[in-house]
This record gives C-alpha cells, sequence and structure tokens, in this order.
C-alpha cells in the first residue's frame, strides 16, 4: 500500500526546495517504499520542468555489486537529468550550486531514435566518457534506499566528453579519476554491472514500469566506474582507456 499523495507532495516540495537553494534537509518520512520514492521524484522533476528545464536522459545508480550490497538491493535505481544538469566539457562548475558535491566516472550512451513500446532493446548509436556531479540534498549525507531514489538518485550534473561510434567493447577498460591534478580513483568500466552494456536493458526495464519516456537523443548514464570523489575548486578529469578524456573545473564563484 502507498503513502499518501499529501506525504509524498509535501517530500517533494521538500526535496525541490533544498536542490533549488543547496540547503540540506533531514530525511523523508520512514516506511517509503520505492514506488512511492518513484512518485516524490516524479513529482519533483515535474516542478523542474514547469519552470523551464527540459528532460535530457536518464542515469543509473547502485550499478556495482559493492553498492547493492551496502544498500541490500538487488536492482538498479534510475534518476531523471535535464538541460539545466548538463555542463559543456571543459567547461565551469559553481560548487555554491551544491550541498555535498561529489564526482565520480561514467559511461555515457546516446540514444538513436525514440524507443518504441515493442522495442526489446535501447538503441544507442555512441558513447562517451562522461563525468557525473553527485549531490545529496540529505543532512549529513545520510539516505535510506527510498530516500536517494525521490532524490533523483542524487543526481546533480553531468559532463559528456565527445561521442565515438560504437564498436568497441567496452566490458574492461581502464578508468581514471584525478581532482586538481592528482590521481584520487582508478578502475574498470567491468565495474558498471559486469559491462557498461548491461545497464541499457537494466535501464529498459525500469523506464517501462515507472512511464520514463526514452527519446532520440537521451543521454544515458550507465553507472559509476568507480567510487566518487569530493568535488573540490579545481579540475576533474575523467579518463577511460580507448575512448577518450572530459573534464570540468569547480570554481568557488
Amino acid at each position: 500500500m502507498t503513502t499518501g499523495t499529501d506525504i509524498l507532495d509535501r517530500a517533494a516540495e521538500r526535496l525541490d526546495a533544498a536542490q533549488h537553494t543547496a540547503t540540506a534537509v533531514e530525511q523523508l518520512p520512514a516506511g517509503l517504499t520505492p514506488a512511492d520514492a518513484y512518485a516524490v521524484q516524479d513529482a519533483v522533476i515535474a516542478r523542474r520542468l514547469g519552470r523551464g528545464e527540459r528532460p535530457a536522459g536518464l542515469k543509473l545508480g547502485f550499478t556495482s555489486k559493492a553498492k547493492m550490497a551496502q544498500m541490500g538491493v538487488s536492482e538498479v535505481i534510475v534518476g531523471r537529468l535535464t538541460d539545466a544538469m548538463r555542463v559543456a566539457d571543459g567547461g565551469e562548475v559553481a560548487l555554491g550550486r551544491f550541498i555535498h558535491p561529489r564526482v565520480e566516472p561514467e559511461i555515457a550512451y546516446r540514444i538513436a531514435r525514440d524507443v518504441a513500446p515493442d522495442d526489446v532493446e535501447i538503441p544507442v548509436d555512441a558513447v562517451a566518457p562522461a563525468l557525473e556531479i553527485i549531490d545529496s540534498r540529505y543532512r549529513d549525507f545520510r539516505f535510506s534506499l527510498p530516500d536517494v531514489i525521490a532524490d533523483n538518485a542524487s543526481s546533480a550534473g553531468f559532463v559528456v566528453g565527445p561521442w565515438r561510434p560504437l564498436g568497441a567493447d567496452l566490458g574492461d577498460l581502464a578508468v581514471r579519476l584525478s581532482v586538481a591534478g592528482a590521481v584520487v580513483e582508478t578502475g574498470s568500466t567491468a565495474a558498471i554491472l559486469g559491462h557498461p552494456d548491461r545497464a541499457l536493458p537494466a535501464l529498459l526495464e525500469i523506464a517501462r514500469r515507472q512511464g520514463m519516456a526514452l527519446r532520440a537523443g537521451d543521454v544515458v548514464l550507465a553507472g559509476g566506474a568507480t567510487a566518487a570523489a569530493p568535488f573540490t575548486p579545481g579540475r576533474v578529469e575523467v579518463h577511460v582507456e580507448g575512448l577518450g578524456t572530459v573534464s570540468a573545473t569547480g570554481t568557488v564563484s
């Protein structure tokens, strides 16, 4: 049985205000189900679209086995991307917009055409190195699974590097995350569900269940390839073997 609409609406209002003002809030009421949490996410995104933002894609979370085990889940979660969250490759990011900004390296896919109801897979036509900015809106960076889902899977921004045609196997490419000139995380694309391509059918299943559209040109962030690192002032850079580099610079303005 889902929670009352008034409770979900109040939760959406709190999270929207937290994101809009960069002010941390307490966790949501206990007892929310994942279905409740996606309803809150829907309402938060609806408020943002109502202010003029436009859909830009979707992101997956909890795509590592370690994170699934930590959160006690067996399924990835999904959040939305909007055009207001997009940062140009090499662009500047005002860190004051966020509460607990962190960055993580990602693989991005580009959807080739609108996904039809009878499609059995998501058609993609390009891949790129990417960097996601995550930012939990909860006080002390503490949250439950429903909290994270409601909070748009902690997504706050994204940077996509140069697109490349599909072709090379993406299953075990070396990944490096650097912050302010120092390498802070290294890993492999294999950390993303064993192979980042597996993010696509996982996304299709959840998107259909939750009524999320998959449109031509949308970006899909497949999940973090390493642990996230604090986003501090200075340049952050993701390098993916065979795909290239993407970067952004955090500023205090």
